[in-house]
This record gives C-alpha cells, structure tokens and sequence, in this order.
C-alpha cells in the first residue's frame, strides 16, 4: 500500500469517527468515557496521518 493511499484510508477511518462522536454527543445515553475514547482515537490517527504527510514530502 502506497503512502498516500494508507493516508487516504486514515482520512476515511478519522471522519468515520468524527461522525460517531458527533452523534453519540447527540445521544442522551452516551457516556462521557465512550466519547472520549472515540476523540483519542481521532488524535492518534489524525497524528499519523500529519506523521505521514510529513514523511511523504
């Protein structure tokens, strides 16, 4: 798998929980720890992917 495409594939997985966290925030039996567990997620690969871009240029 190529850089760029395993960047890409990042990008999919970081706004599929984008759009998680946005409705469990909306859900009123979300529990802040489901929350912040799914925003760590977003962080860890949201630094791979800068990580990446940086290792690509």
């Amino acid at each position: 798998m190529s850089v760029s495409s395993h960047v890409e594939e990042l990008k999919r997985k970081h706004q599929t929980l984008s759009d998680k966290v946005e409705e469990l925030q909306r859900s009123p039996g979300a529990t802040d720890a489901e929350i912040a567990e799914l925003k760590k997620q977003k962080l860890r690969i949201k630094e791979e992917i800068s990580r990446l871009d940086v290792t690509a240029e």
